[in-house]
């Protein structure tokens, strides 16, 4: 039996768990959940009813750092467990401070007693000492750092584009646009309808005819 990976397209931990599903070229069967119409097979699978959420023969797998180092573990071809202890710290930051500062400026009807101005300069102050860091990549060649939190640099620019490229980050947009250009990133992102029991299985990566 293939792991089976529960997903949705635009989540950034989804994204993630794909990135590396991807780079290490573990097969899954793909079933692309719509949030706010869970199906049952997904809610008895995930304790957090939250996407990703990997399905092996041995385990249940439910948050999207753990897949990422699940599939690696089993394949690293490119090299992306290659990474300073750094790397965890800067994953630690994303996942922390800057997704709290991240939801609160782009979600701001959810957080009324909170200023979004003021989480976007925290953001800011974030993404600038990233910026001071990046040569191409974090660490000069591509790691798990670098795939575990683009997705979140893409959902932050993308809250105002024009307000994003406007900031004084050359490397860190630089670093945002090969990713968003790249062959990987369409490899992650293509759609696909709702999953439900019984149809044909969508397997990820998906199969080259």
């Amino acid at each position: 039996m293939l792991p089976i990976l529960y997903s949705f397209r635009r989540c950034p931990y989804a994204m993630r768990a794909r990135l590396a599903l991807a780079s290490s070229g573990n097969e899954t069967e793909l079933r692309e959940v719509v949030l706010r119409d869970k199906p049952q097979a997904f809610l008895d699978a995930s304790p957090s009813r939250t996407v990703p959420c990997l399905v092996t023969p041995t385990q249940i797998i439910d948050e999207s750092l753990d897949i990422m180092l699940w599939a690696l573990k089993q394949a690293d071809p490119e090299g992306w467990l290659d990474m300073p202890d750094a790397g965890q710290d800067l994953i630690a930051q994303i996942d922390g401070p800057f997704k709290a500062a991240l939801d609160r400026t782009k979600y701001a009807t959810r957080y009324p007693d909170d200023d979004p101005a003021k989480h976007r300069v925290i953001a800011s102050g974030i993404l600038a000492d990233l910026d001071g860091q990046i040569q191409d990549f974090l660490f000069g060649k591509p790691t798990l750092a670098d795939y575990a939190i683009l997705p979140f640099i893409r959902q932050f620019a993308f809250i105002d584009k024009t307000w994003f490229d406007a900031q004084p980050w050359p490397n860190l947009q630089g670093w945002l646009e090969a990713f968003l250009t790249s062959e990987r990133f369409v490899q992650i992102m293509p759609k696909f309808g709702q999953w439900a029991p019984g149809e044909t299985p969508v397997y990820f990566p998906v199969r080259k005819t």
